[in-house]
């Protein structure tokens, strides 16, 4: 089961990975290109119609990919930045780091993250960075608890004290003995990370606070496409299936490596 899932996973991240790493050659149309022909109906030479503009929406789904693994893989490793030293610290040195790192972690936690994402966007503006910025402040702390737990763990083994005894340096020991032990649960919330990155960035689209138009956005397209859905569904299945499906992809392949 363990093996389904790490290719199901690893297929989906690589079709899109590939769809956003050759966007122009595999895109029909220019994104941003408009025509006389809005909101037309799926046929042989637009494959999931056009949107209000004109525009063909497989194009842009098809760089919407860009975006989204943009702001996917960046989130998640500001993530990553923030919360793996935190954790380490907080699990290995404990005292006063922990006391205050804990109670810190657990506030974060407590507050919804899609709601505190949206309230900072509100504050700081759309953008793609701010974005990127945002959705790795608001996920930080859920990397930093799970990174501190499997730190506590590894700290209470032989060879942890072993290496303590002949005065090993708690930064030598973090470094040698505690990160190699839990980089494969850090690698596998990097890509559930990646997938909720992704589905957090297209709700904040969906809501009008994500990358600005015309840039080519799945929750964007999602959210312009309700407005014309008894004329073309497409125009926001096409999208919305695209977030489906990478998100799926990510967490599929991080859960069946952890």
């Amino acid at each position: 089961m363990r093996n389904l899932k790490s290719i199901v996973g690893l297929t989906l991240v690589a079709a899109f990975v590939v769809l956003a790493a050759f966007a122009p050659a595999l895109a029909p149309y220019d994104p941003l290109r408009s025509s006389v022909n809005m909101v037309d109906s799926p046929s042989f030479s637009h494959w999931f119609g056009t949107d209000e503009l004109g525009r063909d929406i497989l194009s842009r789904v098809i760089y919407g990919a860009r975006t989204s693994l943009i702001i996917g893989f960046g989130a998640a490793t500001c993530a990553m930045l923030i919360g793996v030293p935190i954790g380490m610290m907080a699990g290995y040195l404990r005292g006063g780091f922990d006391l205050v790192a804990v109670p810190l972690i657990d506030l974060f936690i407590a507050l919804p993250g899609l709601v505190l994402a949206l309230i900072i966007t509100v504050m700081v503006g759309p953008s793609l960075m701010n974005l990127v910025l945002v959705l790795g402040f608001v996920m930080w702390p859920t990397i930093a608890r799970l990174v501190r737990g499997q730190t506590l763990a590894v700290r209470e083994t032989l060879y942890i004290e072993a290496a303590r005894a002949v005065g090993g340096t708690p930064g030598w020991i973090i470094r040698r003995h505690v990160w190699p032990n839990i980089m494969r649960v850090v690698a596998a919330q990097f890509a559930i990370s990646v997938s909720a990155a992704i589905f957090t960035s297209a709700s904040l689209s969906f809501l009008g606070l994500g990358i600005p138009p015309p840039t080519p956005d799945w929750g964007g397209l999602v959210r312009v496409g309700f407005d014309f859905l008894s004329l073309n569904p497409l125009m926001s299945l096409g999208p919305g299936a695209a977030v489906t499906f990478t998100v799926m992809g990510f967490y599929l392949a991080g859960s069946s490596v952890e």
